[in-house]
Order: structure tokens, then C-alpha cells, then sequence
């Protein structure tokens, strides 16, 4: 048996461009012999697919799903490499019937295993197929739900660039009649727009732990010294930094961008709960936006090849 070198790894993915562990699979299967190799990864169909599994998927769509009570809500990032595929029907069809299966789920479970509707196959194969069918990597990358916790919450919905950033929200009113009120629910479709165009990261400051914090002081101390600040002026200037940083990261501490002028977010919320007899709140919120997080890599063979051959 000729050894299963990184050499004929690198020859074998050179000449099919399927991926490392594929290669080397076959290698071992055909004892070592490169044409043999080939044929077995020309005989499994998986070149193309294969080919594609190392790419960055930061394109796609965000897709959000609520039901017709406002009770419940589902927010689905899939991800493919081009916005030309991402507008395709084969795409947006699978996206649709992720979504379903996602709204079918319980919040937390993996989607990749489970029944692709109107098939026998799991997504995860759908999903493969159509890798081989677009030559792009698709990747289901996350999805999250919320659900409404009392008869006043509503979950709202709002989708920014045609599925490029979404936003989730769950709000409540004093009652379930309160909940229908147009003014309630145009300040709950605010807020959403709002967080898709400030990026809170949090709804109120109590939500923020006490090492988030500290570590946010460190950042402002390193900031005075470098500025060349006088240490004994450094405690009261970072209070007020961290004050103004609540401001920023905070849904309620926020400015808000559809009525200039007026106040905070939450400043409007105490007074929209005023005129609905009760208590205004805004429980959680989801934001999705379109391949944020994801760096793309240097691709580095030498480094590839020796991972898969060590030991």
C-alpha cells in the first residue's frame, strides 16, 4: 500500500478540488492510488459539493416568521456565498422551508437533521445538494424564537434590505386590549427599526453584568492614559463615560430616531404606558444581521494538509 502522504493529499485535492477529508478518505479506500481516489470521488457525487465546503458563506437572507395571534416569533439565518444565488428561487425556497421546520422546532435544537418538508431527506442532504447545484456553500447558520409571556405581549417583526438585517421583539401592554392599540403597536414597530439602525445591545442597563462593565472602565482608563489625562480626574470622567456608554448600548437609554427631539426610548415608553393605563415593557429582542461575525480566512493548504495527516 503507497503511503498516504500530505503530498498525494495536496495532488488528489489539486486535481478534484473536493475537500481535505474527502480526499484522504478516498486515498485510503483506493490504497494509496491516486486515479482510483478520483474515480472514488467521482462515483460518490460529492466533488462539487465537496469543492465548495471550505468557502465563506456571509451572503443569504434573514428571515423572520410570526404567527397570525403575535404570540410567537422566529428569526432564520441562512447563509450562501454570492447575492446572486441568495436571490435565486432554489435559495429563498429553502429558506421558506427552514423557516418551517423552525417554527415546528423547540427553541435550541439543531435544524440539519430533521425531515425536509415534502421529502424523506433531512435538510442537512437538501442542503448538499443544493451545494452541488449552485456550486456554493450553504450553511443554516442560527435561528432563534420568542414567545409571548403574558396576554398582553406581543412579538413583533421587522425586516430591513429584503432579509439583509432583521429584528425580533417582544413587547408588552398593560392588557390584552392595550395590545391592539395602534399607538402600542406603532411603538413596538419603532423600537424594532430602531434596533436594527442603532444596534442595541441590551434592553435596559440592569441587563449589563458587572465584568461587562469593568472591562468597558478598563477601556476608559486606557483611553485617559493615553490621552495623558491626570490620574486623580480619571474616576469621576469615566462615571461619566459609562453613563453616556449606557446611553449607546441600550435600547431604553437610546435617543430615539423616529421623533428627533423627543426623548429616550424610554422616555416615550413611561409616557405611552400613561395613556394606556398601565405599564409599557419591552422584554427581549433579536438581532440578526447578515453574516455579521464572520471573517473570512486565509486559506492555507500546507497548514490544511498537515492538520488532516498529523500523527
Amino acid at each position: 500500500m503507497t503511503d498516504i502522504t500530505p503530498a498525494r493529499i495536496k495532488e488528489l485535492r489539486e486535481r478534484t478540488q473536493a475537500g481535505m477529508s474527502d480526499c484522504k478518505t478516498a486515498l485510503v479506500e483506493a490504497g494509496g492510488d491516486i486515479d482510483k481516489a478520483v474515480e472514488i470521488i467521482l462515483k460518490k457525487g460529492i466533488v462539487k459539493a465537496a469543492s465548495r465546503a471550505g468557502k465563506v458563506a456571509t451572503e443569504g437572507e434573514v428571515r423572520t416568521w410570526v404567527s397570525a395571534d403575535k404570540k410567537k416569533g422566529v428569526i432564520v439565518e441562512v447563509n450562501c456565498q454570492t447575492d446572486f444565488v441568495a436571490r435565486g428561487d432554489d435559495f429563498r425556497g429553502f429558506v421558506t422551508k427552514v423557516t418551517e421546520v423552525a417554527v415546528a422546532s423547540k427553541k435550541g435544537e439543531e435544524l440539519g437533521g430533521k425531515t425536509y418538508p415534502g421529502t424523506s431527506d433531512t435538510i442537512d442532504t437538501v442542503r448538499q445538494q443544493m451545494v452541488a447545484k449552485t456550486g456554493e456553500n450553504t450553511v443554516i447558520r442560527r435561528w432563534d424564537a420568542l414567545d409571548a409571556s403574558s396576554d398582553g405581549c406581543i412579538v413583533h417583526a421587522y425586516v430591513h434590505m429584503g432579509g439583509k438585517l432583521a429584528v425580533l421583539i417582544e413587547a408588552a401592554a398593560p392588557s390584552a386590549d392595550a395590545s391592539k392599540n395602534a399607538d402600542f403597536t406603532a411603538f413596538v414597530e419603532n423600537c424594532a427599526m430602531q434596533i436594527a439602525a442603532m444596534s442595541p445591545i441590551v434592553v435596559k442597563k440592569e441587563e449589563i453584568t458587572e465584568s461587562e462593565i469593568a472591562k468597558q472602565k478598563e477601556i476608559f482608563q486606557a483611553q485617559l492614559k493615553e490621552e495623558g489625562k491626570p490620574e486623580q480626574a480619571w474616576p469621576k470622567i469615566i462615571e461619566g463615560k459609562v453613563a453616556k456608554w449606557f446611553t449607546e448600548v441600550t435600547l431604553l437609554g437610546q435617543d430615539n430616531v423616529w421623533a428627533p427631539g423627543e426623548g429616550s426610548i424610554d422616555k416615550l415608553r413611561q409616557e405611552l404606558g400613561k395613556k394606556l393605563g398601565g405599564e409599557v415593557l419591552i422584554h427581549k429582542f433579536l438581532r440578526f444581521g447578515l453574516g455579521e461575525g464572520i471573517e473570512k480566512k486565509t486559506d492555507d493548504l500546507a497548514a490544511e494538509v498537515a492538520k488532516m495527516t498529523a500523527g
